[in-house]
């Protein structure tokens, strides 16, 4: 019996994954990840990293982070606690959605997680106070290959839920993206 709903978007690729709890009267029981599974979806995240985030403040952007070949990486994204908007950007040269961004809302009460595949830039906003994410990734951080969009990048016009309240000074200073950039070619 599987533990996840895989569910489409309008970016190939990108999947919401729903999952499915057994529950009874003491709580639940939530499969985080199995192999076999998300395989199966096509999506073989092989887990070469673990990270964990705090978000402080409700409103605050993080994001658009990825890293370019060969070091892009898959992430799975899960929220455990508070709600986050997560939004993913089709940044793979040559997709017919290329810029485009999808987003989903993240908490432990939906059980929802991203499934973000190479070529994507991710980042999300904090709609509640203390907001805590675990990212499974499929490459380790390397800083040289490290890269980011602006979160607030008009070409890409992604529509935050809330007024913008905080932002590092390091996610604010990355540039907007230039007439001429056609993509990551993974």
């Amino acid at each position: 019996m599987s533990r996840f709903r895989f569910l489409g978007t309008p970016l190939a690729g990108l999947q919401c994954v729903d999952r499915l709890r057994l529950e009874d009267p003491r709580g639940f029981l939530s499969r985080l990840f199995c192999a076999e599974e998300f395989a199966a979806a096509g999506f073989a995240l092989s887990v070469a990293q673990i990270n964990h985030t705090l978000t402080r403040r409700e409103g605050a952007v993080r994001g658009m982070h990825y890293q370019l070949p060969p070091f892009a990486e898959m992430k799975l994204v899960t929220c455990v606690r508070g709600r986050v908007f997560d939004v993913a950007v089709d940044l793979r040269a040559g997709s017919p959605t290329f810029l485009h961004w999808h987003g989903e809302i993240l908490s432990p009460e939906n059980g929802r997680a991203l499934a973000i595949p190479q070529g994507f830039a991710h980042g999300f906003q904090a709609l509640d106070d203390d907001c805590e994410l675990v990212y499974l990734h499929s490459a380790p951080y390397r800083p040289e290959a490290e890269r980011a969009v602006n979160a607030l990048d008009a070409r890409l016009a992604i529509d935050w839920p809330l007024p913008v309240a905080e932002m590092s000074e390091r996610d604010r200073s990355h540039a907007m993206l230039s007439e001429n950039f056609t993509g990551i070619t993974l």
